[in-house]
């Protein structure tokens, strides 16, 4: 047969790489248009184009483009075309109209006028006619229309290319399979491969990015899963040349399965995990690539001599719900890409170019597409320290600083000085030097001075009625001052934003470089880590409560209940406890707590580190043995796969305490702490308790700009008070 004059339709903006594409398939004058690219060849060129293109959403095969005088001439125009060469009167079809039509306000118009025009040629023809079947016709035809033109082609694809049968309705999915073929191909994902470089999506959802990879490692037909095709209904389809094109392929799959490198694909979700490897199974790759649940913190190369592409379609904000949640996501990922994956490519896809720039990398290639409606900006990276660049902006000389920058930069030093002399008089290294003094900087600023100079920056989230503009500016202002004021290295100032935790989010670590530094507290010393975790394992706001403890601990048996990073046991211990049991659910925490025992030289059977879901533990323990002293420290809220339920710290603390008493001897203290700001203690649940609100008493000095942030209580049996807490409010400050 002649040859024919194709249309290849593609999402918006790949029309360029769809007929580079075309062209590497051998396809002749393959040339970007409008909605896709033309190319020319036999039919069976067409049917290798619906086998081969992971580009194209449909295959056209014109027939026909006519200019109408009007919408009363589409019936007779479709009347002109030869619709017998296409398709029996026994045979259904549908039709799809596409574009606009001068005078046409709906498509169904014009798709209702060719279908009278195929039922009226057919009954003069045949005296019977074609069914129309919406759902699964044997042919479909596609109209066009622009302007006062109106195109006729037939369908070679039948349903979208983008279908390529792996993936089950029902399951959700960010990215459609050409779509993500298409940016693998953006960021030369076929030149790795070939030169047998891994390929890694920490984030990867149902699979798609990874499945499309290896399909294109494997050079792996991505239509010959499928079952139909359009053209399997058109009475002129040539089934020789089509089994050909599948024996073909399928003789290339056999071969590029053997030099399939490794693949992997990470996501927290364990069900899109499970998503991720039914829909491998479905590929026919089972067992060819490795999909296991992850946080992005324990992402890494599966070898360390591994190089390759990390490629990440991050969530646009619908998981994480905030455009500052994006912005740490984003940091963490870039701290991934800097630390773990050094020498390989990397790109990712974003809706908000902006947040591109807290990567800390330098893109050397910026694509623009659409994920849907959404217009993203595909960004490829060479993960090299000299594309590397800092998270925090150049600070602006002080003449050109605004002045709120100003006033903040003035408050800073102030602290600072007021600070200085108490502090070291005290032995702290740390300490809180500002806390949203100023309200137009919702900031808290703490300084680390071990081994060297830290600031911990936590960002405040700032509340609906802020302008998210402005806010953003001014936290620019202050990351552009503060390592100058408090004269630190850009590389030593770390930024976290602080909200209200949910779920799983106060678990999750934002890196894991396991970068820790020793300061000191009251003769005490503590190793910190400023970069994996949302804290940095020593609450300042605790520090006169564990002063307290250490204080109260002589002699005494010590319970640390969700013990964090074991800060307090080492108070107890150095006090001269006889014995002391930590417990809490995290194994990376109590790991952090013995080195923190180790650091003090605390050793030995008579301290105890427990993993264990400190609300089970404790009802474990009834009866079978007793305290005499507790710090109970729940977090405001908390769940985990773990734990049992999830834990609301305003609604459940009067069961919590009422069972941990059960564990304090008579004439024992159970010191209970919190930080959640609006906490209110139940008084009246407590009843059978004397509580005693040492609040004020254990509010550390460089906290009292900000009071709402500690709350403490003594709980005891009944009984008499204990001396202790008759002494005045200093002595107990300084026990």
């Amino acid at each position: 047969m002649s040859d024919h004059l194709f249309f290849a339709s593609a999402p918006k903006h790949l029309g360029s790489l769809l007929a580079e594409e075309l062209t590497r398939l051998g396809m002749a004058e393959a040339t970007e248009t409008r909605g896709g690219a033309r190319f020319s060849g036999r039919i069976e060129d067409g049917y290798r184009a619906c086998l081969w293109s992971r580009i194209a959403n449909r295959i056209l095969l014109p027939l026909a483009q006519v200019s109408l005088g009007g919408p009363d001439e589409i019936r007779d125009s479709a009347l002109k075309i030869p619709w017998e060469e296409h398709l029996a009167p026994e045979r259904t079809f549908a039709i799809q109209f596409d574009g606009q039509l001068e005078g046409v306000t709906h498509p169904h118009f014009a798709i209702l006028q060719v279908k009278d025009a195929i039922a009226d040629r057919f009954n003069r023809l045949y005296g019977r006619r074609p069914s129309v079947d919406p759902e699964s016709p044997d042919l479909r035809i596609h109209l066009y229309g622009n302007c006062d033109t109106l195109a006729f082609s037939l369908d070679l694809s039948g349903e979208s290319l983008h279908q390529r049968g792996y993936r089950e309705a029902g399951f959700a999915a960010p990215l459609k399979e050409n779509l993500a073929a298409a940016l693998l191909l953006r960021a030369g994902w076929p030149e790795i491969a070939a030169e047998g470089g891994s390929l890694i999506d920490p984030m990867c959802g149902s699979g798609t990015l990874v499945i499309e990879g290896a399909l294109i490692a494997a050079d792996i037909a991505p239509g010959l899963l499928r079952k139909r095709f359009g053209f399997h209904g058109w009475i002129q389809h040539d089934e020789l040349a089509w089994q050909r094109l599948l024996a073909e392929a399928r003789l290339r799959r056999t071969a590029g399965l053997k030099r399939l490198g490794a693949l992997r694909g990470y996501d927290i979700d364990p069900n899109a995990i499970r998503a991720s490897l039914h829909h491998l199974k479905r590929a026919g790759l089972a067992g060819l690539a490795h999909f296991e649940c992850r946080e992005l913190a324990d992402c890494r190369p599966g070898r360390e001599e591994d190089e390759g592409l990390v490629i990440v379609n991050p969530p646009y904000g619908e998981r994480l719900g905030a455009n500052e949640d994006l912005g740490q996501l984003y940091a963490r990922l870039g701290m991934l890409l800097r630390e773990r994956f050094l020498g390989w490519r990397a790109a990712v896809l974003t809706a908000n170019p902006e947040l591109g720039k807290r990567l800390g990398l330098r893109a050397t290639r910026i694509h623009s597409l659409y994920n849907g409606p959404i217009e993203c900006r595909l960004l490829s990276f060479q993960v090299e320290p000299r594309y590397f660049i800092s998270h925090l902006p150049r600070p602006l000389p002080p003449a050109e600083r605004s002045p709120g920058a100003t006033m903040l930069a003035n408050r800073l030093k102030k602290n600072l000085r007021a600070l200085r002399q108490w502090r070291e008089r005290e032995g702290i290294d740390c300490l809180r030097l500002y806390d949203a003094d100023l309200p137009e900087y919702a900031l808290a600023i703490d300084l680390y001075e071990g081994d060297r100079r830290f600031v911990h920056v936590q960002e405040y989230a700032a509340p609906p009625s802020i302008d998210p503009k402005q806010a953003r500016r001014r936290l620019r202002e202050a990351l552009g001052l503060i390592p100058e004021v408090l004269e630190v290295p850009c590389e030593q100032v770390f930024l976290k934003v602080r909200r209200p935790q949910k779920g799983r989010a106060q678990y999750e670590r934002l890196a894991q470089t396991r970068r820790f530094h020793e300061v000191a507290e009251y003769g005490h010393r503590f190793l910190v880590n400023f970069e994996d975790y949302l804290d940095t394992g020593l609450f300042l706001n605790h520090r006169e409560v564990r002063r307290l403890i250490g204080a109260l601990a002589a002699g005494k048996r010590f319970l640390n209940l969700f013990a964090y990073t074991g800060t307090a046991t080492v108070y107890a211990a150095k006090g001269g406890a006889v014995s002391t049991t930590t417990v809490d659910l995290s194994r990376t925490y109590l790991n952090w707590a013995a080195r923190n025992l180790e650091l003090n030289g605390i050793q030995g059977p008579n301290h105890r580190l427990i993993q264990a879901d400190c609300l089970r533990w404790i009802e474990s323990m009834f009866g079978r043995c007793r305290f005499d002293l507790i710090f109970l420290d729940p977090p405001s809220f908390s769940t985990s796969k773990r734990m049992q339920g999830t834990l609301d710290i305003q609604r459940d603390h009067v069961a919590i305490i009422q069972s941990t008493m059960r564990l304090l001897e008579p004439g024992g203290r159970l010191i209970f702490s919190n930080n959640l700001r609006r906490f209110r203690l139940d008084l009246e649940g407590l009843a059978p308790f004397e509580v005693s609100d040492i609040s004020a008493q254990t509010l550390p000095r460089d906290f009292a700009r900000n009071p709402r942030l500690h709350h403490c209580w003594v709980i005891q049996h009944p009984g008499p008070p204990p001396h202790w807490m008759d002494r005045g409010d200093d002595e107990v400050r300084h026990a």
